[in-house]
């Protein structure tokens, strides 16, 4: 106990550092990342390899103002009236993006609650879907 008194300031360095390195975690757990998240890289990857559905929850004015491309939108207020842009097969991966402000992860357990059993959500949203340049569109 006298060293950690004595030496009060290698204590807070060592606190400050292992803030520092759990901040990126924070930070994707935040925007809709998690222990069901997968960055965009592998969300193009189940797109091509494994038929996976990209579905974006935002509400229909956001979505028609940009939206990734091929994503089908089911805003998140009809996600339990069974919503007519999801698959049938239930066994398919569901990619949930979502804009800023659209909580992902609670659609995504509506969406495991409604008897999928593969579903993921894009860590950091439409965001990380520009900022990785891919493709986006605007519904008219």
């Amino acid at each position: 106990m006298q060293f950690l008194i004595a030496n009060w300031y290698l204590v807070l360095v060592a606190l400050v550092s292992g803030g520092l390195l759990l901040l990126p975690s924070l930070k994707q757990a935040a925007a809709g990342g998690g222990a069901g998240s997968v960055n965009t890289g592998e969300a193009v990857r189940l797109i091509n390899r494994e038929k996976a559905t990209l579905v974006d929850v935002s509400e229909a004015a956001a979505y028609a103002a940009g939206h990734a491309t091929g994503a089908r939108n089911v805003p998140m207020s009809t996600i339990e009236s069974a919503p007519k842009g999801l698959p049938t097969n239930k066994a398919l991966p569901l990619l949930v993006i979502g804009s800023a402000g659209v909580n992902v992860n609670r659609a995504a357990g509506m969406l495991r609650k409604a008897g999928y059993t593969d579903v993921r959500t894009v860590a950091g949203g439409l965001a990380a879907w520009r900022e990785a340049s891919l493709p986006v569109e605007k519904s008219a």
